[in-house]
């Protein structure tokens, strides 16, 4: 990739009905009949590399008809489809089926079953296409045909290679008793089959990448698990085991949770080099099956109740890519957390342990906050102690190269970066009411709370160390920023925040999601809170099933757009952490249900974005179509809403923990064994419409407050909330 980060655009849509699996980096999208087909997002990606861009199985010349998808593990499916009918006959009697494998390549067993009493004979070709394509030209609708790419057929196999990326795919063909026949068309396997009466046959077909001249072969190969899928195999087993367990009378809940767990646990990357470190957690599928900043650090600060696995592995890998030097093309800068880790193939990289961007503004303040959540939580703690310099570089990185003003900016380096740095990173994400678009440098509101709950974190590191100039240095700059923040980015005619300052410290007085993230961070004065959970909740924002990115009566509003007027989980979920962190109860349970309800009717799973109609207009939320599925943050909104529904709030280091569940009518009742908490687990109970709360196991140094935990220092309320009070 030479064409920089930035996009202005959206992703390409992947299309109603596609199957997605994922095995670590490697990722397929194709149809519902198991078909990757030319022209669209589908193929099989490994690398940030479409290794196949054309995967079709034709009988006689025939599409397969898609009958059912039996999805298996996050690797694997199996495709149960038929034929058109035979010669004669009024209905289909061969059944097709797919068992396909995913990781480091692609294995698939083609099983042909005949229905009928007499042979069938007929011709299986399987179409073959690679354009060798980044990932981001696919993404980016700038896919084109590599002039370069060659295709060579030999016995049994086809080798399609791109000599200027050093990059391609050799598709290996067997079939017992059937030759492959020769090959006019050079991108054709084709067999020559005769099915028994009432009989089968069988062939197997397997796709090796070839990264830098080098092939290897799939995880998966002819029913027989290679030692990096049964590792994959079995780390989804462990996983799987060492989880908390959910124990609901809600079934749709149940149902929910369930499938958030999964979805996580695909999404979970290991380090081939060095399969015992914990793992991190990939952003989402298709487009971001890599590591990322912002989006990675969220994700495990809100699945911290699950798994805190994934912000210990996630903490650690960022800070082995933290920046160290200036570099104006990549946006790197000493202490600077990165924005994300790509392997496609560039002239610029020869180390091929990946490129990372650092077009971020908000994931170094988050990278503060997730260790100090850790710390809170009593949770790795040797871990926590070795990643504090990591910590402080950061937020050196945030005074001395991204202050100004007393603020947090952004601002892109070169005409390569992406124009937006924050969660919105659309390049007309952010923008006045009437719909003007801001000019950078830009001061989000929500990133000025997540630098406010990095110095509160910090503070309390240097507290529990008895480092009182360090404390007092971090308590004075929490203070600043908290009444600055209040005074400048408060608009008192509206009666809410600013999503963010102009170039010309301009407040951008769009009524946006983004002032939600600042009651989740604390940074907001009591006596603005009411008016801004008002607006949050107003028909203008909350649309039934959460809170759009953007009010319906603002200038650049489009409920169909990405970052005005959708609803993202995550952000509605944060939103509503900060509503139950003010004590707006009712609010963020009518936010969390809204999500819970919107999560059923996607088949237990949230995407990352939906459209944001209104539920009185729509009784289901319309889909969006490029929205990323399964998608981390997304994965982990069900978590977090019910952490926030329990009101979870430890703080190890000072042995209390604070739980006061706040159930809504319906959520029946609930027991959780196994809740990670101060370095062991606990047992919990809670049932809806009562305050009581059960727990059991928790260590005799930690006592258990049945309430929500009072307000403490700078004014801030408490309850699960990034930092500590």
């Amino acid at each position: 990739m030479t064409s920089g980060w930035t996009f202005e655009g959206q992703p390409t849509a992947i299309g109603g009905g596609a199957m997605t699996l994922v095995a670590g980096g490697s990722f397929c999208v194709s149809g519902r009949n198991g078909d990757v087909l030319p022209g669209s997002a589908h193929g099989i990606y490994y690398a940030d590399t479409r290794l196949l861009s054309h995967w079709e199985l034709r009988i006689d010349d025939s599409r397969i008809e898609e009958l059912q998808v039996l999805a298996g593990e996050p690797f694997h499916a199996t495709f149960v489809g038929r034929t058109a009918p035979r010669p004669g006959q009024a209905e289909s009697t061969l059944l097709v089926v797919r068992e396909r494998y995913v990781g480091g390549g692609l294995s698939e067993e083609v099983t042909i079953r005949n229905m009928s009493h007499e042979p069938a004979g007929c011709m299986v070709t399987l179409h073959i296409g690679s354009d060798v394509c980044d990932l981001f030209e696919v993404k980016t609708h700038r896919v084109h045909w590599v002039a370069d790419v060659t295709t060579v057929a030999d016995e049994r196999s086809l080798r399609m290679f791109s000599v200027s990326k050093a990059r391609g795919v050799r598709v290996a063909a067997k079939a017992d008793g059937t030759p492959v026949l020769p090959m006019v068309n050079p991108r054709l396997l084709v067999f020559r089959v005769v099915v028994p009466p009432r009989g089968e046959w069988k062939g197997c077909v397997q796709a090796n990448p070839i990264i830098d001249g080098i092939e290897t072969e799939p995880w998966y190969t002819e029913r027989q698990l290679s030692p990096a899928l049964a590792r994959r195999a079995g780390q989804l087993f462990e996983w799987d085991k060492r989880l908390p367990k959910v124990t609901t009378t809600n079934t749709a809940l149940a149902g929910i949770l369930r499938q958030s767990q999964n979805d996580l646990g695909a999404l979970r990357l290991f380090d081939p080099e060095h399969p015992e470190l914990p793992p991190t957690v990939a952003a989402g599928a298709p487009w971001f099956m890599t590591l990322f900043g912002r989006d990675s650090l969220l994700t495990s600060w809100m699945a911290l109740p699950l798994d805190p696995e994934l912000a210990h592995g996630t903490l650690g890998r960022l800070a082995t890519l933290q920046g160290v030097k200036v570099d104006p093309l990549t946006e790197e800068e000493p202490g600077k957390i990165m924005h994300e880790l790509r392997y496609g193939a560039r002239q610029d990289d020869t180390s091929g342990d990946g490129h990372a961007y650092y077009g971020s503004v908000d994931a170094s303040p988050l990278f503060v906050i997730l260790l100090g959540e850790l710390r809170r939580w009593g949770l790795h703690r040797a871990a926590v102690e070795r990643l504090l310099p990591h910590a402080d570089a950061a937020l050196e990185w945030i005074e001395r190269y991204g202050m100004r003003d007393g603020f947090l900016w952004y601002q892109r380096k070169t005409d390569q970066g992406l124009l937006n740095q924050g969660w919105k990173d659309s390049f007309d994400g952010i923008n006045f009411a009437d719909g003007t678009i801001a000019r950078p440098p830009i001061a989000l509101a929500e990133v000025q709370g997540y630098v406010y709950a990095a110095y509160i974190a910090r503070h309390y590191f240097a507290k529990e160390a008895r480092d009182t100039e360090t404390e007092r240095r971090y308590r004075e700059r929490a203070a600043e920023l908290r009444a600055r923040f209040n005074e400048r980015f408060w608009l008192p005619d509206r009666g809410y925040f600013a999503i963010g300052l102009d170039h010309e410290g301009r407040p951008i007085d769009a009524l946006a999601s983004n002032m939600g993230h600042c009651l989740w961070s604390g940074i907001v004065n009591r006596d603005k809170a009411p008016a801004v959970a008002e607006h949050l909740l107003s028909p203008r924002m909350f649309s039934g099933f959460g809170i759009r990115t953007l009010a319906s009566d603002m200038g650049a509003y489009n409920p169909m757009s990405y970052h005005n007027g959708s609803v993202w989980p995550h952000d509605s979920a944060l939103v509503a952490s900060g509503l139950m962190r003010y004590g707006f109860v009712e609010e963020a349970q009518r936010i969390a249900t809204g999500l819970l309800d919107a999560a059923r009717t996607f088949g237990d799973r949230l995407p990352e974005l939906f459209c944001g109609f209104d539920r009185a207009e729509f009784p289901v939320p319309v889909p969006y179509p490029t929205s990323c599925s399964p998608q981390a943050w997304a994965s982990a909104t069900p978590i977090q809403l019910l952490r926030l529904l329990l009101r979870v709030d430890p703080w190890v280091p000072h042995g209390k923990v604070w739980i006061a569940p706040v159930l809504p009518k319906g959520f029946g009742e609930l027991r959780i064994s196994g809740f990670p908490i101060a370095g062991t687990r606990v047992d919990l109970e809670a049932r809806e419409d009562s305050g009581e709360v059960y727990v059991n196991g928790l260590p005799d140094e930690v006592g258990l407050v049945p309430e929500t935990r009072p307000s403490a220092a700078f004014g801030r309320p408490s309850a699960a909330a990034p930092g500590a009070t």
